[in-house]
């Protein structure tokens, strides 16, 4: 297994093309890949499935990350959600969710589970409801040993978010900032959005412009954390100086809604969801979503496979809705004109596609072929408005594709 994990990961994420010491970072990142990266997926669930639309009975294709996503579609009524990976951890995190939720006895254990994340009693929780209901594979990765010789279901008990690689990276940001004489826990006392503004230009901004600091983020592998390939670390920066553009996308996070509405505000200044029974939760987590998505948690197919693959597999005209996340910023152009041929190939009339880049426009004009591009509509305002109500504000674009009648 862990020679097809190597083996998929590095084809995904090593350019071919690329000189010798693109090629070594490359390496770098997909080793750093294969271990958990995402605890919580960071694209927003809400404009997610307004985007998409997704109606009763819909077949939908998604990469599964971190599972919030998946498990928040259940709330649309689809047919079945096919959720693949490439990375093994992240497939087990999403076997445990659906297991926990068809297997925890009511919504105080699953929210103490998933939403707490570090409770002593988790792992007790897990033994008696979970492990004997888990593939074996996932419950091997759960019950193995991490670098410090726990097990690794052990996270839910001592704080799951601050584990993995983004958990991590987010920890670091917090011992910079805090070198710097400043808790980020400091902007989750904010009253208003408003306050919220006046504290992050006193305290956070300044930040960004330390020599160090500049220094740091213009590293590719100092990126690693937030899942970002050094193939995708141009696109983002855009022209700019990556501290520049960091700024701009943390203001957004800090400042651009309100914080009773943003759990990824929680979690980028909080590392973790919020304690009090109002908190803001991702819909999967919300009480009144509970009945519904733990009834539909059969329809969801969890795959560890590369999507194109997964999808030359299916038979033509087989999925109404698509999530790529932003995998394609990873691509090259013959792989994103594959992708591309696999989804237009097995699309059903009125199928969508939503994705998200690190950059701000569309990358696929001009680099996925005209002939494919042009059965598809690009929806380009509601694709602006999606991207300014992304309430994750890490990304420069949310686009939205429909195939064309």
């Amino acid at each position: 297994m862990s020679i097809s994990r190597s083996a998929k990961i590095e084809a995904a994420v090593i350019r071919d093309a690329a000189p010798q010491k693109q090629k070594l970072l490359d390496r770098a990142f997909a080793f750093a890949f294969r271990g958990l990266v995402y605890a919580q997926i960071w694209e927003d669930p809400v404009v997610d499935m307004e985007a998409l639309d997704i109606r009763p009975g819909n077949r939908v294709a998604t990469i599964a990350s971190g599972g919030c996503n998946v498990l928040s579609y259940l709330i649309t009524d689809p047919g079945e959600i096919v959720a693949v990976d490439l990375n093994t951890a992240h497939v087990a995190l999403n076997r445990l969710k659906v297991a926990a939720l068809q297997r925890l006895p009511d919504y105080a254990h699953f929210r103490r589970f998933f939403a707490d994340a570090d409770t002593p009693t988790n792992s007790r929780t897990y033994k008696a409801h979970i492990r004997d209901h888990l593939d074996d594979t996932s419950r091997r990765y759960w019950e193995g040993r991490d670098l410090v010789g726990r097990q690794r279901i052990s996270g839910f008990s001592k704080g799951l978010y601050r584990k993995g690689l983004l958990g991590s990276f987010i920890g670091l940001a917090h011992a910079v900032a805090k070198l710097h004489r400043v808790d980020p826990e400091i902007l989750l006392k904010a009253t208003s959005i408003e306050e919220q503004r006046r504290i992050f230009d006193k305290r956070f901004a300044p930040i960004f412009d330390r020599k160090f600091v500049r220094w740091l983020t213009d590293q590719p592998a100092s990126l690693f954390g937030l899942g970002i390939p050094p193939a995708q670390f141009d696109a983002l920066a855009g022209g700019k100086r990556m501290a520049d553009v960091l700024k701009e996308r943390l203001q957004k996070l800090a400042c651009g809604f309100d914080l009773d509405d943003n759990y990824f505000a929680w979690q980028a200044f909080g590392r973790g969801y919020g304690k009090q029974s109002n908190a803001p939760l991702p819909p999967y987590l919300q009480q009144g979503n509970y009945d519904q998505i733990k009834e539909r948690a059969g329809r969801i197919d969890i795959r560890h496979a590369n999507l194109v693959e997964m999808l030359a597999q299916s038979e033509a005209e087989s999925f109404d809705r698509y999530v790529l996340l932003d995998a394609q910023d990873w691509m090259d152009d013959t792989q994103l004109n594959q992708l591309w041929s696999e989804i237009t190939r097995t699309a059903r009339p009125g199928a969508r596609v939503l994705f998200r880049t690190a950059a701000v426009p569309s990358l696929l004009p001009g680099r996925v072929s005209d002939a494919l591009l042009d059965l598809w509509e690009y929806r380009v305002e509601q694709s602006l408005d999606f991207t300014r109500r992304d309430r994750s504000a890490i990304y420069g674009g949310v686009h939205l594709y429909i195939l064309k009648d």
